[in-house]
């Protein structure tokens, strides 16, 4: 399964990607990828320190970036990655294709920030969650927007429930992201559309504008909770590929 575009294929062209063709051990293309790094709990009481450290993130030789949650002495590292500075999109079909990991307090993610968040902060900037997997919820990828009115728990989003659990295979995620509207999928199947009309009273859409990517592989915080005695170390989330197709003009 190759992912997004469907039947109309002529009507998209290909814009970015990385396949993650590079060596055995490196690290993730440069002119591409940026990092968010340390701890502080990244405001939902996570417990990882996110590190550039190839025992966290590299590519594996094959095709594919693997970043790797890993326990030490009780203390989690772990990778997350972002397109911010490097690259944006505003509208379009972005996707990725990925085998997760599994367990409890684990928490992989696939999304999208607004790129003026440095100016207007979070949430006015706009979140679109493309992907989220908690542990406990092992056959269940969740999508969501935040903004401005309608972020955290109060986000707008929807779960979709698959018939095996995510981790035991690739899976792609993806949104259609077009002016009034994003659709969530999962490998290929729309499951949730979202649009103004969807909003609180007086809140506002926030998606008219270029947003980054990121990929980041959590560990324990307010939703998924901690990890317990069930949760095995290490855990990785290996990504096949991210591709970011627009409308053919």
């Amino acid at each position: 399964m190759i992912g997004a575009p469907p039947l109309n294929a002529a009507d998209w062209r290909l814009i970015w990607s990385d396949e993650f063709n590079g060596k055995a051990h490196s690290l993730p293309d440069p002119s591409k990828w940026t990092y968010d790094l340390g701890a502080g709990g990244w405001g939902n009481e996570e417990l990882e320190t996110y590190t550039k450290d190839p025992q966290n993130v590299s590519q594996d030789g094959k095709g594919h970036l693997v970043i790797w949650a890993r326990k030490d002495h009780g203390s989690y590292t772990s990778a997350r990655l972002k397109t911010q500075g490097k690259f944006t999109v505003e509208y379009g079909k972005i996707a990725v294709r990925m085998k997760i990991p599994h367990g409890q307090g684990i928490w992989p993610a696939f999304w999208m920030l607004g790129s003026d968040i440095e100016k207007v902060g979070w949430p006015s900037c706009g979140e679109i969650d493309i992907m989220e997997n908690i542990g406990k919820e092992p056959d269940i990828v969740h999508g969501t927007v935040h903004g401005p009115g309608y972020s955290g728990a109060k986000g707008i989003g929807h779960p979709f429930t698959h018939s095996k659990p995510l981790w035991s295979d690739f899976h792609v995620y993806e949104v259609d992201w077009a002016p009034g509207s994003i659709t969530f999928l999962f490998d290929e199947h729309p499951y949730f559309t979202v649009t103004p009309r969807d909003l609180p009273a007086g809140t506002h859409w926030v998606y008219d504008h270029a947003f980054f990517l990121l990929l980041n592989l959590a560990i324990g915080g307010q939703w998924p909770g901690n990890p317990d005695q069930t949760t095995h170390f290490p855990q990785k989330m290996i990504v096949d590929w991210v591709r970011v197709w627009q409308k053919a003009e």
